[in-house]
């Protein structure tokens, strides 16, 4: 990126997408610098290498992209109860945004005490499941066995 580039000349991409053909190094980063861009290396296997001329920070926030798609997402669980207090509630529904955000998934589950609570754990995990719509999508559907009631969310692509 930029001064790092080493060779001599370089194959130019424009902001727009353009071809600007093969130009030397150092006229490439001058007309970055005029710009307010940076000057990124795309291919060093070429000969000249591949360079495109992408807006300041751009670069930067692709770079961090791919690394967050790169990575395995991981299994984050949260455990609620059924009587959840409203700030409770809010606490959860924060970390659980910010697991999905993260590009991890959440399994949301909630221990239940007595049979009669198995009503109350599923509206409270299709409430959670409403409220994260915008963050992720539901794998599996609310799940209800013995003494736990369980959904896992996936993070939404994009």
């Amino acid at each position: 990126m930029n001064e790092k580039i080493k060779a001599s000349e370089v194959a130019l991409i424009g902001v727009d997408g353009e071809d600007l053909g093969v130009v030397k190094t150092s006229e490439a980063l001058a007309m970055a610098k005029r710009l307010g861009v940076d000057l990124v290396c795309e291919s060093l296997y070429q000969s000249p290498p591949l360079c495109r001329l992408i807006g300041a920070g751009a670069a930067k926030d692709a770079r961090q992209r791919e690394k967050r798609q790169a990575r395995a997402p991981k299994l984050k669980e949260l455990r609620l109860t059924p009587q959840i207090e409203e700030h409770d509630f809010d606490t959860k529904l924060s970390q659980a945004e910010r697991i999905l955000k993260g590009g991890d998934a959440a399994l949301l589950v909630v221990k239940l005490a007595g049979a009669k609570e198995g009503g109350a754990a599923k509206a409270l995990l299709e409430r959670m499941i409403a409220s994260l719509a915008p963050y992720g999508t539901k794998k599996t559907g609310v799940q209800l066995s013995g003494k736990q009631a369980a959904v896992q969310l996936d993070p939404k692509e994009g």
